[in-house]
């Protein structure tokens, strides 16, 4: 069949143009390439680097806005804690661990402290020149800081970098905020388990570092935040250290210049100012020139701030600061620290109250003792000498009224020879062992030889004591014996009489050290101090009644009118008759006028003494007393060393010679005499010539008027007995202590008076 041939009739769209006019598929659409622009690509080395720097600063800055964050956060924590723990301002204002101690005069004038002396001052009763001169020197912008400047710290660690220092070496850049915390120590207290005494713990509180810096700020933030700028400085005030033992500005105020805090000058102030870098340094009683150039830097800085003008800065420099009479003088700084040794623990030195001592101290005659020493070492001692020497003065009572313990005399807290260096008394021992005789019957009158003597030792060996002439005098009166201060005479008369009773005087008179039982115990072969030794013949100035070396008269706290204890020294037991003492006396006034002791003689005025000096010449000494004062000498070096030419009779008796002419300037010339404390009424007095017996009692008394007018008749006798040692006969019997050869110097009369006050 044939396929139909021709074309089709064509109805509607045809196929073909029917498939071109449908859309194509996406899929079939050409593509067409967008072209992008890049950034032309950096090659090498700086592309490197500048991609590490842009690693580098993505992570810092990713992280410092972190750490910045939690820094802020631990610091606020820091400072909300120990915002908490911190109490009102006024009880911050007194940081003392222990109280504090004054002592006055007898006056009652204060010349010494002792602890940490304390006044609280309010911000104010702060004088606006005092708070001008602290701002001015420790910080400027105080009130525009909110307790830490980071400027000043940068200063800081800027000059201490400069000075060649480490950057928190030296200067801290610390604010009043930050000193205050650290004054604080940062709340801590005192542990006793880690720290040795509160001077450690202080010293801890006060030390530097980077990590104690980092914990002031926030204890400083706090600070700033629970108080006031105005509480903030009156914590400072009251608790900032300025030397003398001052803590707080009206103590130092006080310490130094008589005067209250709201009285300072500009001149006070700003030395008050200066003083707080370094305390010690720049006392003003350490040294006043030191102190005046540090206070004419804060003058400056005041003048800098605007707060003086050249005016008055140039007026202020031109009148600086002086210390008062008190704060000049430093008196008594030895006699401050006798007390404060001797006197019990809880009211002296352990005391956390403060205690006002009320003492037997006189500031006249421990200025007059000093300037006579001073003078004599001037003039008699040669430069370089390492010689020391101690003075002690006091009453016939016991109640001690000066006291040098060496040279230096503007100290505290140092050896005091004159309570704390024992020493062999040497001769000056010798008056017991003649105290000892005339208590068992001997007198000045009786006669005992001086020669050669040898005495047997225990274990066999022999003792032979030599006079310091290396002569003997033979047959000498007691009183010859002593005046001279002869050996060989003083030892036969200490074996007669016994060495245990010559102990025994000793001892009830004062040497509480230990004394030795050899025969060369009355040579002075034991030690003593120089305030036993003073003691001692204190109890034969008074007419042979023992006395306790004080002090203290009272003792109260302060603001409290009832003392919490009174005195604590005085009369004692009797040791000797007053016959007894008196001979003694008289005997000890011939060491002056006729014997070893002619360099103390004060003119008309009657004295009465002993000199001494030990083997090899290390200790020299002298003691003796008038009317009114007791005073001993003691001179020395304190490695024990030989002196050079010096003997109790040259500068020690020089040296009392011109205290005792010092602090005597002015008093009447009053004879001799001994005190009768018991109130028998009968008083022996020693003149010039013999012992006499007066009375001092009622005058309706017929026995002691009946004894003085005898008694004040005889008249010296020329020889007496002769005492012989144990086994030693002298034309006659070997004599018993107490028995008489030769009734001439020992009559009836004598003996009753002595069987009626031999036994007071």
């Amino acid at each position: 069949m044939k396929r139909p041939t021709g074309t089709p009739p064509r109805s509607g769209k045809s196929p073909v143009a029917e498939k071109r006019s449908q859309p194509a598929p996406e899929a079939a659409r050409p593509s067409r390439r967008v072209k992008r622009h890049r950034k032309p690509r950096r090659g090498g080395i700086l592309g490197w680097i500048a991609g590490l720097v842009t690693l580098v600063w993505r992570i810092l800055w990713g992280s410092v806005w972190r750490l910045a964050m939690t820094v802020a956060l631990i610091i606020g924590a820091a400072s909300a804690y120990f915002y908490v723990s911190l109490p009102e301002a006024s009880a911050l204002f007194d940081g003392r661990a222990r109280g504090s101690v004054t002592m006055l005069d007898r006056d009652g004038r204060v010349f010494a402290w002792r602890g940490e002396t304390y006044g609280a001052v309010t911000s104010d009763q702060i004088p606006e020149v005092l708070q001008e001169a602290v701002l001015s020197s420790e910080d400027r912008r105080f009130f525009r800081h909110f307790g830490v400047s980071p400027r000043g710290i940068a200063s800081a660690i800027r000059i201490n970098l400069a000075e060649g220092r480490g950057p928190l070496e030296g200067n801290g850049g610390s604010t009043i905020t930050q000193q205050v915390a650290k004054l604080l120590c940062l709340g801590d207290t005192f542990d006793p388990t880690r720290f040795a005494n509160e001077a450690e713990f202080e010293a801890e509180c006060r030390s530097g570092g980077i990590w104690r810096k980092i914990k002031e700020i926030p204890y400083a933030f706090a600070m700033e935040a629970k108080y006031s700028k105005e509480e903030i400085l009156s914590i400072y005030m009251n608790r900032s250290y300025l030397g003398g033992g001052a803590r707080g500005f009206e103590a130092a105020s006080q310490v130094y210049f008589n005067k209250r805090a709201a009285e300072l000058n500009v001149s006070e102030a700003a030395m008050l100012a200066g003083l707080l870098p370094a305390p010690s340094r720049y006392a003003p009683t350490a040294s006043l020139e030191r102190a005046q150039a540090r206070a004419s830097v804060v003058l400056g800085l005041m003048n800098e701030e605007g707060y003086l003008d050249d005016a008055q800065l140039a007026q202020a420099r031109a009148n600086p600061a002086t210390l008062s009479q008190a704060a000049t003088a430093r008196a008594g700084g030895y006699f401050a620290d006798w007390l404060m040794e001797s006197g019990p623990g809880f009211l002296t030195s352990e005391t956390t109250e403060d205690v006002t001592i009320t003492t037997t101290f006189d500031q006249r005659i421990q200025r007059a003792a000093e300037r006579a020493l001073q003078r004599v070492f001037d003039e008699k001692v040669k430069d370089g000498s390492t010689a020391e020497a101690a003075v002690v003065v006091m009453s016939a009572d016991g109640a001690v009224r000066a006291m040098i313990g060496g040279r230096d005399t503007r100290v505290n807290g140092v050896f005091n020879r004159a309570t704390q260096a024992k020493r062999q008394t040497g001769s000056s021992f010798k008056p017991f062992v003649y105290a000892a005789a005339l208590e068992a019957g001997y007198s000045p009158s009786d006669r005992i030889e001086d020669g050669p003597l040898t005495i047997r030792i225990p274990g066999g060996r022999n003792w032979s004591p030599q006079n310091y002439t290396r002569n003997y005098r033979g047959m000498v009166t007691l009183t010859q014996s002593l005046a001279q201060s002869l050996n060989t005479s003083t030892i036969r008369l200490q074996e007669v009489v016994g060495r245990d009773q010559v102990i025994r005087v000793a001892r009830d008179f004062g040497i509480v050290s230990n004394l030795t039982t050899s025969p060369s115990l009355g040579l002075g072969a034991s030690e003593a101090t120089l305030m036993e030794l003073t003691g001692a013949y204190a109890g034969i100035r008074n007419g042979g009644t023992s006395v306790a070396p004080y002090g203290v008269v009272e003792v109260a706290m302060q603001g409290d009118d009832r003392p919490l204890m009174g005195q604590t020294g005085g009369f004692g037991d009797r040791v000797i008759s007053q016959r007894a003492a008196g001979q003694l006396i008289y005997m000890m006034q011939q060491v002056i006028s006729n014997g070893t002791g002619g360099r103390a003689q004060l003119g008309s005025r009657p004295v009465a003494g002993k000199t001494g000096t030990t083997s090899s010449y290390r200790d020299a000494w002298f003691v003796g007393f008038t009317e009114q004062y007791v005073t001993g000498v003691w001179m020395g070096n304190d490695d024990n060393t030989p002196l050079t030419g010096v003997t109790g009779g040259g500068l020690p008796a020089e040296i009392w010679q011109a205290v005792m002419s010092e602090i005597h300037d002015g008093l009447p010339e009053l004879p001799l005499s001994t005190v009768s404390p018991d109130g028998s009424g009968i008083i022996m007095s020693s003149g010039q010539s013999t012992p006499q017996v007066v009375t001092s009692g009622s005058a309706d008394d017929p026995l002691a008027a009946a004894l003085a007018g005898v008694m004040n008749g005889v008249e010296a006798q020329n020889s007496g007995r002769v005492i012989t040692a144990p086994g030693e006969v002298q034309g006659g019997p070997p004599v018993t202590p107490g028995s008489s050869v030769g009734a001439e110097s020992d009559d009836a009369l004598s003996r009753a008076l002595n069987g009626i006050l031999g036994g007071n």
